[in-house]
């Protein structure tokens, strides 16, 4: 499996810094950039950042981030993961990242998504009653400017284009596009309508749980006569020298942020037990290098994917431990799953 792709992902929590203080939107931002940086270093293919308008993340606008990482970097790929493109509108959306593309001598990509959280719909005057038309009828539009020629297109809740060309136009013509997808039927088919990659987001339960998404993926695009492409999934861990370290500094700020979710959408508070079991039967990849590496192959030996995004952030783990977990993520992790999985 010498193609199979490793990837970093961050909403842009704002961490610790070493004293136990949160540090500010700022300095989290430009955390990120260093994590990036040090990511390309370390060979990680992909850097993902997540969109979210919420205090406790700061990247808001995934694409402006990616230029100030493009600017340091020389090899990694630069992906949202997602673009909330139904609060956005498709011309912009594709616009930043063609230009985030010219930035990075093309190494940009962009995963759409419908967004895990809602803020953003009344924050950009978007009514919630047109959730999933939005989200249809854009990814409509962003499929048309993706061939890069004057777009004639019309929906009922964007203003009609026609014969409308869209600048700047990518060096190479191609604009890589994923669609992230949580778990409904609907969305694996649409992805598969429009020929687009697969993302799984596979944050919770068994990862195998997945695998008839995975193979309604690839029957919908031979029904449909498109191109079924390697599927990636990304999903949270942390990793750390030990087992118990990486467990200890992960758990009480996982805690906070699950429990301020899960008041948004009615679950109970979560018990220790709970992230234990998540942690060694489930979709957290929590551990010494050689534990998640171990889980790793597990997951992608069982569904067959081509590419694995770890999610390294999930609350306000400190400075020094995220940047310690991105170094052995990248120098000791993907070398041993790649190990591991070529037997």
């Amino acid at each position: 499996m010498s193609d199979l792709a490793f990837g970093l992902d961050t909403f842009g929590d704002v961490p610790q810094d070493d004293n136990g203080r949160p540090i500010s939107h700022a300095a989290a931002i430009r955390q990120v950039v260093d994590e990036a940086v040090l990511a390309d270093d370390l060979g990680v293919d992909v850097i993902a950042l997540g969109e979210h308008h919420r205090p406790e993340y700061s990247v808001s606008t995934p694409e402006t981030v990616l230029a100030g990482i493009a600017s340091r970097t020389s090899r990694i790929r630069l992906s949202s993961g997602v673009t909330v493109l139904s609060s956005d509108d498709p011309v912009r959306v594709f616009q930043r990242f063609a230009t985030v593309d010219a930035l990075s001598n093309g190494r940009a990509e962009v995963i759409l998504g419908r967004g895990s959280f809602t803020e953003s719909f009344p924050l950009f005057g978007y009514d919630l009653a047109d959730y999933d038309t939005l989200f249809e009828e854009k990814i409509e539009l962003f499929a048309k400017l993706l061939d890069e020629k004057p777009v004639t297109w019309s929906g009922t809740l964007r203003a009609p284009l026609k014969d409308a060309d869209v600048f700047p136009k990518t060096e190479l013509g191609h604009l890589t596009t994923w669609v992230g997808v949580g778990g409904s039927p609907q969305s694996v088919v649409r992805t598969a309508q429009y020929g687009f990659p697969l993302m799984l987001a596979i944050i919770g339960g068994a990862p195998e749980r997945f695998a008839p998404y995975i193979d309604l993926y690839r029957r919908a695009a031979d029904q449909l006569g498109t191109t079924a492409h390697p599927v990636g999934m990304h999903s949270p861990g942390f990793i750390a020298d030990t087992d118990e370290e990486a467990r200890e500094v992960f758990w009480p700020h996982y805690r906070v942020m699950r429990n301020r979710i899960g008041a948004l959408r009615g679950w109970p508070p979560i018990r220790r037990e709970e992230f234990d079991s998540e942690v060694e039967h489930g979709s957290l990849y929590i551990g010494s290098p050689e534990t998640v590496a171990r889980r790793m192959a597990g997951a992608i030996g069982s569904l067959g994917v081509g590419r694995f995004d770890l999610i390294y952030t999930a609350g306000a783990q400190p400075v020094s431990a995220r940047m310690r977990a991105v170094e052995l993520y990248g120098s000791r992790v993907i070398p041993m799953v790649r190990d591991i999985l070529a037997g």
